[in-house]
């Protein structure tokens, strides 16, 4: 089971390799923090903002592959945490398909940041971190 989450802040530390995202549950009062790297929180934030660089950065040439290859983003889950790692998945709508692609959560994010797609949580997620 799946609960969806949004981005509830952005914790950005720039004397600090290690940057945090705290995801909330969309509809109640759960959440949790994922650790993540400078470059990503910066993307997650750029993508927020809305702002683009003058060449497209990782993030942004994903999007446009996955455009131009005439598919869409259809949700991302947090899909598991394991030895203090987070996993996810991005669902792409292709073809009428769903194909699920592994990712880290930092970039699936930074993609959810841009598409406004639905982000998720895997109910075993919120337990493991409550531990």
């Amino acid at each position: 089971m799946e609960t969806e989450v949004e981005l509830s802040r952005l914790i950005i530390n720039e004397t600090s390799e290690q940057q945090i995202v705290v995801l909330k549950e969309r509809n109640g009062e759960r959440s949790f923090p994922i650790v993540i790297g400078i470059v990503e929180i910066l993307a997650i934030d750029r993508r927020l903002k809305g702002l683009m660089p003058p060449r497209p950065m990782t993030h942004d040439l994903l999007d446009s592959v996955i455009k131009n290859l005439g598919a869409k983003i259809k949700k991302i889950v947090i899909n598991d945490l394991r030895h203090h790692t987070f996993y996810a998945k991005i669902h792409l709508d292709f073809d009428g398909r769903t194909v699920e692609v592994d990712s880290r959560p930092s970039d699936a994010i930074a993609l959810a940041a841009a598409s406004s797609a639905p982000i998720y949580a895997a109910e075993h997620v919120f337990d493991k971190t409550s531990e």
